[in-house]
């Protein structure tokens, strides 16, 4: 089930049903809302009714125990391709971009009769990360599809895509989710969770399911609570950033390092939203800073404990009387 998103699940649920539908589907909205999710379940849907037998349920609902569902699950669906950056074998970390050669194998398939009904679903999640030269290549696809061909294009960041990939695309819009759908997901997905640290969670994650579920299972709410006192109150003898540096330096802590880097920034701008004039201004320089050097950083491979404490100090400029705290 996918909460939060009816408007862009009955605008497709209704096209497909008319089966006037538009070829290619750009998934637009923040990470973590249910865009791949969608994605899925829509592939899903098409592919299980198809093919057969029929499917007897709302939206793009379908049966796990449907025989179409088992293949498109188990990642052995003849009719479906799915395209993600892909692991480096040789360093094991995720490579940068999705590789043109990866493009010219959806082509490749593209190019083949459908095995189990007319229809074909392709996925790409995400378009952002396609390498220039595999943009090129998948426009020509979008510019001449096959028949009775799906493809799904999840975007974080759509306003950056090639014009001419947006303008081949019916965009579905997907919407940062509300405190109720936020706290149904985390009661069912983290149910070990006390109401108080749901809420912890709901606030800090910005109305992004992915998000939350990330901050629950990495346990990131007292790194949260650290982080917001020094934007309140400073951090006058270093001793709150040297206390994230050392829990995110450690050996072992890379993805609560990662999911740090990119919870800072928002935090910044939550405490933004209440503030105005001189602290406003201060909390925005802050906010471009710690924004630009959470971006870099993995890039360029800096030293997590060394980066976490300038992100401190660039937090604590936030704080009242920041000059005199420093």
């Amino acid at each position: 089930m996918i909460l939060g998103q009816e408007r862009a699940i009955d605008a497709f649920a209704s096209a497909w049903a008319s089966r006037k539908l538009h070829h290619a589907w750009l998934l637009a909205g923040p990470k973590g809302v249910g865009k791949s999710s969608f994605a899925k379940a829509a592939a899903r849907r098409v592919l299980a009714e198809a093919a057969g037998p029929p499917v007897d349920q709302p939206g793009i609902v379908t049966p796990d125990d449907h025989p179409i569902v088992k293949l498109v699950e188990a990642g052995s669906h003849p009719d479906m391709r799915w395209l993600e950056r892909l692991v480096n074998e040789k360093t094991g970390n995720l490579a940068r971009g999705i590789k043109v050669e990866q493009v010219r194998e959806l082509g490749e398939f593209m190019a083949m009769t459908a095995a189990l009904s007319p229809w074909r679903v392709a996925v790409i999640d995400t378009i952002d990360e396609l390498e220039t030269s595999a943009a090129n290549a998948l426009l020509k696809m979008l510019e001449e599809p096959p028949a009775n061909t799906l493809f799904f294009l999840v975007s974080h960041a759509p306003g950056r895509l090639l014009p001419t990939i947006r303008s081949r695309c019916r965009r579905l819009d997907f919407a940062n989710l509300d405190d109720d759908a936020m706290t149904s997901i985390l009661e069912t997905q983290a149910p070990a969770l006390t109401a108080s640290q749901r809420q912890q969670i709901i606030a800090m994650s910005n109305g992004s399911a992915g998000r939350a579920l990330a901050f629950a299972e990495l346990d990131l709410a007292k790194l949260e609570s650290t982080a917001m006192a020094i934007i309140r109150e400073g951090d006058p003898i270093n001793s709150r950033r040297s206390e994230l540096a050392l829990e995110l330096g450690r050996k072992g802590a890379a993805e609560r390092y990662a999911a740090f880097l990119e919870l800072a920034p928002s935090l910044i701008a939550r405490e933004a939203r209440n503030l105005r004039g001189a602290p406003l201004e201060r909390a925005l320089g802050a906010y471009a800073k710690v924004r630009e050097l959470a971006a870099v950083a993995p890039r360029v491979s800096l030293d997590p404990s060394a980066t976490v404490f300038q992100i401190g100090g660039i937090l604590a400029e936030v704080a009242p009387s920041t000059s005199l705290k420093r």
